[in-house]
């Protein structure tokens, strides 16, 4: 099982406790070994390496997906959904039509766990949107390229554990990400501020092959099932735990944590409205429809 994250980060670990309650459930009979940190393949090729049966089943960023399908990030549209009660809400919306889009290339999704909210790290302080302008930005999928560019700066593509190398040699200055992110690249190293400006709640989640999956023994498919949902609820609340206390590590370690100004928040949200608008004209029925029923 290839997963893009090293173990240290709660996502990973919470995956190496899916693998070994299957493994008990089991008896020991089926095993999955975890091949994290992109160490298997890299992020950008789990998704289809599962699809193609090199692999039965695998975890990546869901809004990566998101220029197959606007549906898939949905999760990673600026202030939609900026707090867990509304993360929760927006699954339960937008999993069915994941389903739906999935099985049409033979995948399944078993669970989905989010990041904490996404917060501001720079090397001074903002105030406003317009010091961002210029500079050079991490994105890591389609929608915080186009949320940096439409803030005047630069965006670049970088994966997370690429991310001290890229601001170490000038590739980018500044980004938006998880505290969890920002703990585990040790960001105070190369940035001394973080807004924690909960511009939106994004989630990974874990894909099995489907036909792969429909082979196993049905009392295997149970097991593996059960210890899905078991994950799925313990990712949520890791989630939920992280967020404090990774927000107290990176202040732990010299970083300036503050509060956004209201003139940044105003300015951030009008950039998200303008983003959904967009995002209206072009996204299918399928993803329309995720935000209908949210915003029921």
């Amino acid at each position: 099982m290839p997963t893009p994250y090293s173990d240290k980060v709660f996502h990973t670990a919470n995956i190496i406790e899916f693998a070994k309650d299957i493994e008990a459930a089991t008896d020991g009979a089926f095993k999955i070994t975890v091949h994290s940190a992109g160490s298997l393949y890299k992020h950008a090729d789990i998704k289809n390496a599962v699809r193609s049966q090199q692999v039965p089943i695998g975890e990546f960023f869901l809004s990566r997906l998101s220029n197959e399908d606007a549906a898939y990030g949905v999760d990673s549209q600026p202030f939609v959904a900026t707090s867990y009660a509304d993360a929760d809400k927006l699954w339960a919306a937008q999993k069915p039509v994941i389903t739906e889009l999935l099985a049409k290339q033979g995948l399944m999704p078993l669970f989905a766990v989010p990041w904490p909210p996404q917060g501001l790290y720079t090397k001074a302080e903002v105030n406003s949107v317009d010091d961002l302008r210029g500079l050079k930005f991490r994105a890591y999928n389609a929608a915080l390229e186009k949320f940096a560019a439409l803030a005047g700066a630069a965006p670049t593509q970088v994966e997370s554990p690429d991310i001290p190398q890229a601001f170490s040699t000038g590739q980018v200055e500044a980004m938006i990400t998880s505290p969890s992110t920002g703990v585990s690249s040790k960001s105070w190293d190369f940035v001394s501020t973080y807004t924690p400006i909960n511009a939106w709640v994004p989630k990974n989640i874990v894909v099995v092959n489907k036909a792969a999956f429909d082979g196993l023994d049905a009392s295997v498919q149970a097991a593996v099932l059960a210890a899905a949902e078991a994950a799925e609820a313990r990712g949520w609340d890791l989630s939920r735990a992280e967020t404090d206390a990774k927000t107290a590590t990176l202040a732990e370690n010299g970083m300036n944590v503050i509060t956004p100004s209201a003139e940044l928040m105003d300015g951030l949200k009008a950039i998200g409205a303008q983003m959904q608008v967009d995002w209206n004209e072009s996204a299918s029925d399928e993803a329309k429809a995720i935000i209908s029923d949210y915003n029921k």
